[in-house]
């Protein structure tokens, strides 16, 4: 879990990386997975280079999947930017007309917080999380309302969590399904209710079917827009950044209550 202390001449050097702790899960969990979701590093031209490459390594400029954040955005605005990247590519496959005044959310992690902030930015005005968090940081995103308990079915529901089954007695019928967190290989849904009800259920991977042009421009929108709607001060309030040598700590607390609040939580790499 500590990067190289060479960098090759000619690649990128990992300065930060953020971790997303579904996704960590996964790869640590499947044969021969390293540990690692997005990595950071600095360009002569002052961007940050966002990798999916393990935490702290360095990178070649054309790793495959790497995207480019704009002229002087905060390390924190472009980790932020890349969930809500995630959630554009997959809002972006649900039927015409699915996202309008009011959307639910289930969940209030970095998939969550970065698909409230792309809701946001598509103009829907109440944005519903549910979640068992008793202050999470999410709520602090405008035009978000949290709750551990939906009074009334809805007609949008996104899950963030990977845990898709808990939507199913939140959806009114006829409504849309969004799985925008990645479910376990165990995970199931009753498909008779959802046949009966019509519900629309909705992959949203974000490499479902864009193109690598796509894929850089939803990240230059999610970025330019982050940038120049929100303050730093909110926008750095959902990170953390910890010292790279205390990755196996975080680790080991990703799972317990003393997890820390903030749902980004970035590593760096340069600090001793």
């Amino acid at each position: 879990m500590l990067p190289a202390s060479a960098v090759p001449e000619g690649w990128v050097a990992g300065r930060f990386s953020v971790l997303s702790p579904g996704t960590e899960r996964r790869h640590l969990l499947g044969p021969g997975r390293d540990a690692g979701y997005m990595s950071l590093g600095l360009v002569d031209d002052g961007r940050w280079l966002l990798a999916p490459v393990p935490h702290g390594a360095a990178f070649t400029p054309d790793c495959p999947g790497m995207v480019r954040a704009p002229d002087g955005a905060p390390v924190q605005v472009a980790a932020v930017a890349r969930f809500i990247q995630i959630a554009l590519l997959g809002l972006d496959r649900l039927p015409p007309g699915s996202v309008a005044d009011e959307a639910v959310v289930i969940g209030s992690g970095p998939v969550a917080v970065g698909c409230a902030l792309e809701l946001l930015r598509r103009g829907v005005k109440r944005i519903v999380v549910v979640t068992g968090r008793r202050y999470p940081p999410i709520r602090s995103v405008p035009g978000v309302v949290c709750t551990n308990h939906l009074d009334q079915q809805a007609g949008l529901v996104i899950d963030a969590t990977g845990e898709p089954g808990r939507a199913v007695p939140l959806l009114a019928p006829g409504a849309v399904l969004g799985l925008l967190g990645t479910p376990e290989n165990t995970a199931s849904l009753p498909v008779l209710p959802l046949h009966r009800s019509g519900v629309t259920v909705v992959g949203m991977h974000e490499l479902a079917t864009s193109s690598p042009e796509a894929y850089q421009a939803a990240y230059t929108t999610a970025a330019s827009w982050l940038d120049g709607r929100l303050t730093l001060r909110l926008v750095a309030s959902w990170c953390r950044i910890v010292p790279g040598e205390r990755a196996p700590e975080v680790y080991r607390l990703l799972n317990s209550p003393a997890r820390p609040a903030e749902p980004f939580l970035l590593f760096d790499w340069g600090a001793s």
